[in-house]
């Protein structure tokens, strides 16, 4: 079982691959999780926003987490399954579902249609947790939820909900400032972007839910090393060189409205690490082939290494 103490690291954060008639294309995903274990990722998750959770009926959910779960155990490695949905008993069917077929842990977001009331936070949870029969609970807190949890809001639902182990902390949150992050961690591991992890490191972060790990397992890998190590100097000149690309991908891409799923995918298309699909589920638009082959042109000239898996 997960402890906070193996509940670590830079989890691949997969997208789904899709044909292009907008079916599972289960054959290449499961090779992709593959992949991502035989590189020796921490754990993979699945059923996030680049996971498209928010456009899958429930027999599709049933599938990916069911292809996520088989592929990870045969190779020994830890599966996490995003069950977040619109309302309680949504979450709980995924919920129920994923502790049934033996993932080793679930991700969940507040109901995020309506504004989820102060009252109804800790219970939500409860209910969520005892559907999953006690397995380790994620919270995935983004301001997409419309409620930003408090220190105190943390506590009490690890106070009512013990399997609370880790928190994807995202951009308006607490976990992602460095004050909030010292404090959080004394509760639960917080999990934040590769970006962050020079700054919040050193603040107790103990992961993330990553696409980098995707886009290139030995680059991310060994800026994990060097968090772990608390070598903040190589950790901050790593991160140097991550940045621009970040900064070319927000140029680059976003003014065509890429959001998360399409980034991702095409990142570690763009490498060579994933088999995925370019095809995301719309109205959101997916990135094109034209798209990767600038990418991979940027990678070539400016982190070549990126391109050596």
């Amino acid at each position: 079982m997960l402890t906070r103490d193996t509940f670590i690291g830079p989890w691949a954060g997969l997208p789904v691959a899709w044909t292009k008639d907008d079916k599972f294309d289960e054959a290449t995903y499961r090779g992709d999780v593959v992949r991502c274990c035989e590189a020796d990722v921490p754990g993979v998750y699945t059923g996030g926003t680049t996971g498209e959770f928010y456009a899958m009926e429930f027999d599709e959910f049933q599938a990916v987490a069911r292809a996520t779960v088989e592929a990870c155990r045969a190779h020994h490695k830890p599966a996490m399954i995003g069950c977040s949905s619109t309302y309680t008993l949504g979450v709980q069917r995924r919920a129920a579902f994923a502790a049934e077929i033996g993932a080793d842990a679930i991700q969940v977001a507040l109901p995020f249609w309506m504004e989820v009331g102060e009252p109804q936070i800790v219970p939500f949870f409860q209910k969520v947790s005892e559907a999953a029969g006690g397995l380790a609970l994620s919270i995935y807190e983004t301001t997409r939820c419309k409620v930003v949890l408090s220190l105190d809001q943390h506590r009490a639902i690890h106070e009512a909900v013990p399997s609370y182990l880790m928190v994807k902390a995202n951009a308006g949150t607490i976990g992602a400032t460095e004050e909030g992050c010292e404090a959080l961690s004394e509760i639960v591991n917080v999990f934040v972007g590769e970006g962050l992890w020079a700054s919040l490191g050193p603040r107790g972060a103990r992961g993330g839910c990553s696409s980098v790990i995707y886009w290139n397992p030995r680059v991310c890998l060994a800026l994990w090393d060097e968090v772990q190590a608390g070598d903040w100097d190589a950790v901050n000149a790593t991160q140097k060189r991550l940045a621009p690309l970040f900064e070319f991908l927000d140029r680059q891409y976003s003014p065509k409205g890429l959001t998360d799923s399409a980034f991702d995918r095409m990142g570690g298309v763009a490498s060579g690490f994933l088999k995925t699909s370019l095809h995301s589920r719309g109205p959101y638009p997916p990135a094109t082939s034209e798209d990767v082959e600038i990418l991979r042109a940027w990678y070539a000239e400016h982190f070549p290494e990126m391109l050596e898996l």
